[in-house]
């Protein structure tokens, strides 16, 4: 994988992040670890966790596999603060001493002094600047080289980083949302702001929630998010007529390159326009594999033209001259 900048920041990561929401309860360490071997075995490097995915477990089971099975070193560590669980009830709570103290969390479940990034992972009414005293804490005490947002639409992470621009504190340097074929609402507004501002943007879902790989096009597949009632929700909004459609779409596509959907979808959001590293929830190393295959290859100039039409009209940001990435 050739590696990509992280806005205009000094920092580089692999074109694919690692994600790891599903790990703990939904992929056994074994496979975790077969997964992250993977994964750092094809160059990638970005990890994406966060002190929430299951409560602090996946960030545990990622400071095992690193005495096990890869070395701290070889890893972009991106971690997230700000979700807690209060009387059974989840909520976001972005003031300054439970940031800092999932900080604090996170660094020891993941066995190390730093992570290389920090992100505030949802807005919240607490009062801004009380965020970014935490996250100017977070890079001056050495506990994060850098820190981002994570769901912010474009307005919020437009004051975050002129609020931080203006005092002087830590930048923001990147920006995670959701984003695919069935979800392009960022390029409406967050996109363009992110690349006013310089800053990296990290899509999640980008297989749209996995719905992109065509398995829901027949009856529901057993194991699958779907067929568990707890995560059902999580995919029945791409379940509609207009997602089917889109589906159906990418799966011709990918018939007619011998390639499979998710490599499809997958390739399409890395070679969108502002995109600095797509990233990739598999469960299993089955689904990592494809998708490691095409880390290198690019679609045709048609088949993106035509899956843009299909799934919401030609990206505005599509042929414009713009600096390369690439290191």
């Amino acid at each position: 994988m050739q590696p990509t900048r992280v806005g205009t920041s000094d920092l580089v990561v692999s074109p694919l992040g690692l994600g790891t929401m599903s790990w703990g309860a939904g992929t056994p360490t074994d496979e975790a670890a077969a997964m992250l071997t993977q994964f750092v075995d094809h160059g990638g490097t970005l990890i994406d966790t966060a002190a929430a995915y299951g409560f602090g477990e996946v960030e545990a089971l990622l400071g095992r596999l690193m005495t096990q099975t890869v070395r701290r070193t070889d890893l972009f560590i991106a971690t997230k603060a700000g979700f807690v669980l209060r009387d059974g009830v989840r909520m976001i709570d972005n003031s300054r001493t439970t940031l800092l103290a999932d900080l604090d969390g996170s660094l020891k479940r993941l066995g190390t002094d730093w992570v290389d990034l920090w992100q505030i992972h949802a807005w919240s009414d607490t009062p801004l600047e009380e965020t970014l005293s935490a996250a100017d804490e977070a890079v001056a005490t050495g506990k994060a080289r850098a820190v981002g947002v994570s769901n912010f639409v474009g307005w919020q992470v437009a004051q975050f980083h002129t609020w931080q621009k203006a005092l002087t504190g830590a930048p923001i340097v990147c920006a995670q949302a959701e984003y695919s074929l069935l979800a392009r609402r960022a390029e409406l507004e967050l996109i363009p702001c992110v690349e006013d501002l310089g800053v990296g943007f990290f899509p999640w879902s980008s297989l749209g929630r996995g719905v992109l790989t065509g398995k829901y096009l027949g009856p529901t597949p057993a194991g699958s998010r779907r067929a568990d009632p707890a995560m059902a929700w999580f995919v029945e909004q791409y379940l509609d007529e207009e997602s089917t459609r889109i589906v159906s779409a990418v799966v011709t596509a990918a018939n007619g390159l011998g390639l499979t959907p998710a490599q499809v979808a997958l390739m399409w959001v890395r070679e969108a326009p502002g995109v600095t590293a797509a990233l990739i929830g598999p469960r299993t190393v089955e689904q990592l594999t494809p998708l490691l295959d095409v880390a290198d290859l690019i679609l045709p100039d048609q088949i993106t033209s035509a899956l843009d039409d299909v799934s919401g009209g030609p990206h505005q940001g599509r042929g414009d001259p713009t600096d390369s990435n690439d290191v």
